[in-house]
């Protein structure tokens, strides 16, 4: 069945409840098992730092395969690809529970990461197939008020199973949700019309050596590793890369998808997105770190106090979403991203003994800011894109997210490295500063389309 104008109503609601379990599974197991690796690594005999590969096996497959995934999905229908990650999802979480060793784990993680590129490569592809497109911003906002629930429960629903019950449950219980959600999307997702260019197994093999590689490097950088290690393996992906873009650049439907970055809104609609996720990530990582160790608020107490800022996604995502549908996203997103900016440069000065209130609102501030930012934004990104090339978009918004985040996380660490004393403080301020150059980035696409 092919999709032009979204589907009727009560099928709707079917396929939009299936494609957020989906999500919801995908970041959830992301968020969880960082607050479950000292345990793993305990059960499993298992180093601190070997444990950490529990986390990274999961990104790692995830990054290397959003993009090639979602060129599949442009090839033989989203739906296929959405629920074939879905039931190795599954599956690969039961591989999970039953994991004897770091190895066996590791391993199933990486099965498991495949299984969550396939869910994330095409949900907002099959969310433009689902709605009409003057709804197109709600169903881009539910998706983003999903991910933001799913990523402020995330540790809570860890130390709760890990309260009742050993760590294999935190992967045992996707099963029978999993499960569920493969059951409904046979009845609910919508099919799309395929095309018959030949899928480009060279290029996806490049595009696992240089993301694969470029997500090593930038953690480099921040983890000591010696200057002239990173330094080759950044040559590595920029001689890959070059070959990878030349090759792109001669397919009528490339994986990487230079054919819409050629388009001026959505090139700077990625940029944003990069920017604007990294500024998010210098923040999430170093808060804790401020809030524990130079305020001395207890690890429970800092749970709470970061939550605002997720809280605040959830109300604000839902209304920049309708908004969307009626005003540019570059103004939104311009004006979200201003206000991300102030309330980061609010948390950098707050002094040295903030109450729990001043605390607060300015994490709600922040999360307001984002909030309003990821809706058109997000819209904005699949809307610019021909119908035909959705996957090649939706691939793209996940990469671009990936890409902010991981870079986030490496400048914490180096900043951190070169300032200890200071490094929250100087994180935030840096987080502030790709924060406003993101609003920049955003209002200049009122110039490029000032209509959407």
């Amino acid at each position: 069945m092919e999709v032009e104008q979204g589907l009727p109503v009560p099928q709707r609601y079917g396929a939009i409840v299936v494609i957020a379990l989906g999500i919801t599974l995908a970041v959830l197991d992301s968020a969880i098992a960082n607050v479950a690796l000292p345990t793993i690594a305990r059960d499993l005999r298992a180093t601190a730092a070997g444990s950490i590969w529990v986390v990274n096996a999961y990104q790692l497959s995830i990054t290397i395969s959003l993009l090639p995934l979602a060129s599949l999905g442009d090839r033989i229908g989203y739906r296929r690809v959405y629920m074939a990650g879905l039931a190795l999802f599954t599956v690969a979480s039961l591989g999970c529970a039953l994991a004897g060793s770091l190895s066996a784990l590791a391993l199933a993680r990486v099965v498991q990461g495949f299984g969550a590129a396939g869910i994330m490569s095409v949900n907002t592809a099959l969310v433009r197939a689902i709605y009409p497109p003057a709804q197109l911003g709600r169903g881009v906002a539910i998706n983003a008020m999903v991910v933001a629930i799913a990523s402020a429960v995330g540790p809570t629903v860890a130390s709760a199973v890990l309260a009742l019950a050993s760590w294999p449950w935190l992967f045992a219980i996707n099963v029978p949700i999993g499960i569920a959600a493969v059951a409904g999307a046979v009845k609910a997702l919508p099919s799309n019309p395929a095309h018959d260019a030949p899928y480009d197994y060279l290029s996806a093999a490049m595009n696992a050596v240089v993301f694969g590689l470029l997500i090593f490097t930038i953690q480099g950088l921040g983890h000591d590793e010696p200057i002239g290690y990173v330094l080759a393996q950044a040559l590595v992906v920029l001689a890959v890369g070059y070959v990878f873009v030349r090759r792109q650049l001669t397919q009528r439907a490339p994986l990487l998808p230079v054919d819409l970055l050629r388009i001026p809104v959505f090139a700077l609609s990625v940029a944003t997105s990069v920017c604007s996720f990294c500024a998010q990530m210098l923040a999430f990582v170093s808060l804790p770190f401020l809030l524990q160790g130079t305020l001395g608020r207890t690890q429970v107490e800092t749970g709470f106090l970061i939550t605002p800022w997720p809280l605040a996604i959830v109300f604000a995502a839902p209304l920049s979403g309708v908004l969307s549908d009626r005003y540019s996203a570059g103004a939104l997103g311009g004006i979200g991203l201003l206000i991300l900016t102030a309330g980061l440069v609010l948390l950098a000065t707050m002094g040295a003994h903030p109450a729990a209130t001043d605390i607060a609102w300015r994490m709600a501030v922040c999360g307001a800011g984002f909030g309003m930012f990821q809706s058109p934004n997000n819209r904005q990104m699949l809307s610019a894109a021909p119908r035909e090339r959705s996957g090649g978009a939706s691939g793209m918004l996940g990469t671009a997210r990936l890409t902010g985040q991981t870079l986030g996380a490496a400048l914490v660490a180096l900043i951190f490295g070169v300032a200890p004393t200071h490094g929250p403080t100087i994180a935030l301020e840096t987080a502030a500063a790709f924060a406003a150059v993101a609003a920049a980035v955003s209002l200049l696409r009122m110039r490029t389309n000032p209509i959407r």
